[in-house]
């Protein structure tokens, strides 16, 4: 056994607790059964006892039966009858004494034989004397006292038998009560302890997974150190993580499906500055010699500027491209959004426009790099839905956000980003979307163009990368009246004078 195997039998398991559990009450139902079984049996015994102590009472009675009849008729059957029954009494006591002695005491039981035997004396005794025909009364009288004195010790013996009866009846009935309301307690004791040691940790992992469905981030925290609940919790959080990387490389893989689209924008803008270069390089070849220093300098600082142009546009490409951690810094918006549409110029209808109404110092508080994917996707959309006479217009507005009643009465009732805010809208005159697809919009995957076209996740990673900087998005929508997409940003360092 390796060191692992040793160290996850020593931690704790909901299969160990449950199945000493089902130990326990094993052992208490072993032990009440056992207990019920010994009480019952000790019951059987009393109870067979019980009917020894009523055959020696019946056979008292009959010894007194057949001795008045034998009394009254003089018939040697009723006195072979009568013998009969004392030698059966006889039996009894022998057979049974000592659980006669338990019943009742020692001696009355040695007084019952005692009797037993004067008895018979005395019943063979007017045996003789009625045959030969005198004194037969005094002789009847004291066999009527013997008789009488057994059949009083025989009645008392089987009372006694009926109270022991009747009292063990009743420590059974309490000892089967008893084990009831204990294997009752113990079930409901289980009941309780598998709700809170298993019901309880799956219902906070629930509601973990709930709120991570939801949008939360981090890793989920075992609820218990039971070794099925940490092996679930590391489960999900390998998945987790294994789907923050799958996000990060969708992120990716969309910016660079992105990029293919962007190309015709950039090569137009490019094509500026080569276009100027070359002509600059042109007048210098044709001029050089009649044209003066100033002259040469000035074309040549131009198709320097030129260059730095062509570069600059380059490097945004790059920078768009390059794969890196999320950073957190000051990012001015129209310098940013500005560079954004240059990539998108290309896909521009020719009589569409694009107006960009964004205030020169409005900054937020993100990653440009992210902040520009979202944007990119954004702008795309719009552009792609726009008739050849569209327009989209992009805005932003700094503010300050906070409290129930601007979340009640704004788009963003739902966003909990308070303080100082930069809301951007990027509208379109389009065709709008449509109701039924209006709450799939931001579902992964789920796009209504045709294939080919897009992948679905452009508004989905817009989505995330909102989220990310603890921004809000909202969409309004209606038929024939276009699309406007609305973004909440922290605003980075907006001072209250500057707030409208």
């Amino acid at each position: 056994m390796t060191l692992t195997d040793r160290l996850s039998a020593l931690q704790p398991s909901l299969s160990r607790k449950i199945t000493l559990g089902y130990y326990a009450i094993a052992l208490l139902i072993i032990v009440a059964a056992t207990a019920t079984f010994f009480e019952f049996s000790a019951l059987e015994t009393k109870v067979s006892l019980g009917e020894r102590t009523a055959q020696l009472l019946e056979t008292t009675l009959e010894i007194r039966r057949y001795e008045r009849n034998y009394f009254l008729h003089r018939q040697d059957a009723d006195y072979a009858d009568n013998l009969r029954q004392v030698a059966l009494a006889r039996e009894l006591l022998d057979q049974y004494h000592s659980g006669f002695a338990a019943i009742g005491s020692p001696a009355a039981l040695s007084r019952f034989r005692e009797l037993l035997d004067v008895y018979g004396q005395r019943m063979a005794a007017y045996a003789a004397l009625a045959v030969r025909g005198g004194g037969v009364a005094v002789a009847e009288g004291r066999v009527r006292t013997a008789g009488k004195d057994m059949v009083a010790i025989a009645a008392d013996m089987a009372a006694a038998e009926k109270s022991v009866v009747r009292n063990s009846l009743a420590t059974f009935r309490t000892v089967l009560v008893v084990v009831i309301a204990a294997l009752a307690i113990l079930i409901l004791l289980m009941s309780r302890a598998i709700a809170r040691r298993i019901v309880g940790p799956l219902k906070s992992m629930e509601l973990s997974v709930s709120a991570v469905s939801g949008g939360a981030t981090g890793l989920l925290k075992a609820p218990t150190g039971d070794r099925e609940i940490v092996s679930i919790t590391d489960a999900f959080n390998h998945m987790l993580r294994e789907l923050e990387l799958r996000q990060k490389h969708l992120v990716h893989t969309e910016k660079l499906a992105s990029m293919g689209t962007m190309l015709s924008g950039v090569a137009h803008e490019l094509n500026n500055p080569l276009s100027n270069i070359s002509t600059s390089c042109q007048i210098l070849l044709e001029e050089w010699d009649e044209a003066d220093a100033a002259s040469r300098k000035q074309l040549l600082q131009q198709i320097d500027g030129q260059c730095e142009r062509a570069r600059t546009i380059v490097r945004s490409l790059l920078d768009f491209a390059r794969k890196r951690n999320f950073r957190r810094e000051r990012v001015v918006l129209r310098p940013l959004l500005e560079q954004t549409l240059a990539f998108v110029r290309g896909e521009v209808p020719a009589h569409a426009e694009i107006i960009c109404n964004v205030p020169d110092d409005l900054a937020v508080d993100g990653d440009s790099q992210r902040l520009q994917q979202a944007f990119l996707n954004l702008i795309k959309n719009a552009v792609q839905v726009v008739p050849e006479t569209g327009r989209v217009s992009i805005s932003a507005v700094a503010k300050q956000a906070g409290g129930e009643a601007e979340r009640d009465a704004s788009l963003f009732s739902g966003c909990q980003l308070d303080g100082f805010v930069v809301d951007v809208a990027i509208a379109d005159n389009g065709p709008g979307i449509a109701p039924d697809v209006l709450p799939r919009i931001y579902d992964p995957f789920f796009t209504t163009k045709d294939v080919g076209k897009g992948m679905g996740l452009g508004l989905f990673i817009t989505h995330e990368i909102i989220e990310e900087h603890d921004g809000c998005l909202a969409v309004t929508t209606g038929a024939d009246a276009g699309t406007t997409f609305h973004i909440r940003l922290p605003a980075a360092g907006m001072p209250q004078e500057q707030m409208p």
